[in-house]
């Protein structure tokens, strides 16, 4: 079986400045595998890089061997990769219902037209209706988005991701910000909805990535210097350096 996500020599610059280097990268299918590193070490950057939302410098981004670096990300989207982003980003004077209706009318490929009444699309009520109901919101489905918790706002942003149907999902920083009890409720979240779906999250709290990654990968200074199962990064003395003397477990 072809791997999910692929990333070969894959390498960007900014002037003079090398921010990702001489990366290589392979993601199973239907495996949740973990980005981690020190701050600044590039992982946004990769995200960015293989979401569509920058251009590789150098190197190749394969999504079930199909080449996609280069295309733009909405491209990406319908070739069935969907990511969320570090900061919150949804519409904050729509409601929960809206905001996730409006990322299923993008991926099944209607328009909002003044003349249609959009909830009469039976497959676009029922989709909408069904993350509503996975992301545990049902009773806030008329709360614009702006006065939900943060955490039922990431909650929302996670349905919004997964809106689409993708299976291939990248989360940025999921429960940044959360409280431990709220964090709890996210990573069960994000467990039950990438069931069955390919997951590569960056995430800083080390007890969510070894209790939720199936393998993980250390990115420093923009280079992997180590990919393995949670036991072997724990034991790694390669990772241990870079953290200097950081908890990775």
């Amino acid at each position: 079986m072809s791997p999910a996500i692929e990333l070969r020599g894959v390498e960007k610059t900014f002037g003079i400045t090398s921010v990702i280097r001489n990366v290589n990268l392979t993601v199973a299918q239907g495996e949740r595998h973990a980005l981690i590193g020190p701050n600044g070490a590039g992982k946004s950057t990769l995200f960015n890089l293989i979401s569509g939302y920058m251009k590789p410098s150098v190197g190749s981004i394969l999504l079930r061997d199909q080449v996609i670096s280069g295309l733009p990300p909405f491209q990406i989207n319908r070739r069935g990769l969907s990511r969320s982003f570090q900061v919150t980003n949804v519409f904050a004077k729509m409601s929960v219902w809206e905001n996730l209706r409006c990322a299923v009318l993008w991926a099944t490929g209607h328009r909002y037209a003044f003349w249609k009444n959009v909830d009469n699309l039976p497959e676009v009520r029922d989709r909408t209706a069904q993350i509503l109901q996975d992301i545990n919101l049902v009773s806030r489905r008329d709360v614009p988005a702006g006065l939900l918790t943060y955490a039922e706002q990431r909650a929302l942003e996670i349905g919004i991701t997964i809106a689409g149907g993708a299976d291939v999902i990248l989360l940025d920083e999921p429960t940044a910000g959360m409280s431990h009890a709220e964090t709890e409720r996210a990573v069960a979240l994000i467990r039950r909805l990438t069931e069955g779906r390919t997951l590569l999250i960056v995430e800083h709290d080390m007890s969510v990535v070894f209790g939720l990654a199936d393998r993980i990968s250390v990115l420093v200074y923009g280079q992997i210097i180590a990919s393995g199962t949670p036991e072997e990064i724990r034991g790694n003395p390669k990772v241990k350096e870079a953290y200097l003397g950081e908890e990775v477990a």
